[in-house]
């Protein structure tokens, strides 16, 4: 896989399709790298005709790590932020949207489709603020505005959210497990021997869970998006699970609501997560069309 200095940091990607299909950017979520946007989904993307990038975000994977930032202190993040004040943190969401736009600068491409689900989606959703004109379309993912008075995480999820992994390889995958077993919802099977695969390409790429506490505190010191994104022009799919224990359907309804004219998909049972047994279908289908009718308009 390639790897390229963007916004001045190294950038771990690679890509799927004809490189002159329009281009679609993948953004992962919090701690995970960019071998969560599977491999058959990225091909089913692009088998509907555009050219797919996935990428591992700053601090995770195979892309720069901020080691020299040292690490937050979260109680203090989520106290001072709630109290609307400032925090200092080592880098914010819209430092993570600069990668994201930094790294099409690389590639040569002026703008794309941004697809992101849950942080990933907060940092598709910052570009869209920074740069409008060069996002096309907007999927949003089981994401939020970050609006901090919305629903909270229940508190199995807050444990799995909290915990940090083994160092083992076996303990590494078996927490990987129970935290995606955690979070799925009820109505899709949980297919423990693809979940197993991801868990062991992650640890295998790169076993680092230091930055996920850097990650985190940008999602809480960047605070809330919803006055902006009420200012958005972008053509806009809100996915949505009705069972989503970490960031509760709320939150996508409120992200729909925020952004005007977009669509909000909401599917019965899924969770914080992409079941690909039943899921992928509609998803890809969704996130299609909506691309495809930004194109059009």
């Amino acid at each position: 896989m390639p790897n390229v200095k963007a916004n001045g940091i190294q950038i771990e990607y690679d890509t799927f399709g004809k490189k002159s299909s329009p281009p679609m950017l993948l953004i992962s979520g919090l701690s995970c790298q960019m071998v969560c946007w599977d491999e058959a989904l990225c091909k089913k993307l692009a088998s509907k005709g555009f050219f797919v990038i996935r990428f591992d975000n700053r601090d995770i994977g195979l892309s720069e790590k901020f080691d020299e930032a040292g690490l937050p202190n979260i109680s203090e993040v989520i106290t001072v932020s709630l109290m609307g004040g400032r925090v200092k943190v080592p880098y914010t969401l819209d430092d993570m949207a600069d990668d994201a736009l930094g790294l099409l600068d690389v590639l040569g491409i002026e703008k794309a489709h941004f697809c992101g689900f849950s942080m990933g989606g907060m940092i598709a959703q910052a570009a869209c603020i920074k740069a409008p004109t060069r996002v096309i379309s907007l999927a949003s993912i089981y994401s939020s505005t970050g609006d901090p008075m919305l629903a909270n995480p229940t508190p199995e999820a807050q444990r799995v959210l909290f915990t940090p992994p083994p160092r083992d390889k076996e303990g590494f995958i078996a927490h990987f497990l129970d935290t995606h077993r955690t979070l799925s919802g009820s109505g899709f099977p949980f297919d423990e021997a693809w979940h197993r695969k991801t868990g062991e390409q992650s640890f295998n790429r790169s076993p680092y869970a230091k930055g996920v506490a850097r990650q985190f505190a940008a999602i809480v010191a960047s605070g809330d998006r919803t006055r902006r994104l009420r200012t958005l022009e972008t053509p806009t799919l809100v996915v949505h699970g009705t069972e989503d224990p970490l960031i509760p359907v709320l939150c996508g309804k409120e992200t729909a609501s925020a952004i005007p004219d977009s669509e909000l998909m909401l599917i019965d049972g899924m969770g914080h997560d992409l079941p690909h047994d039943g899921a992928w279908p509609d998803i890809i289908e969704a996130v299609s069309r909506n691309a495809k009718q930004a194109m059009a308009n």
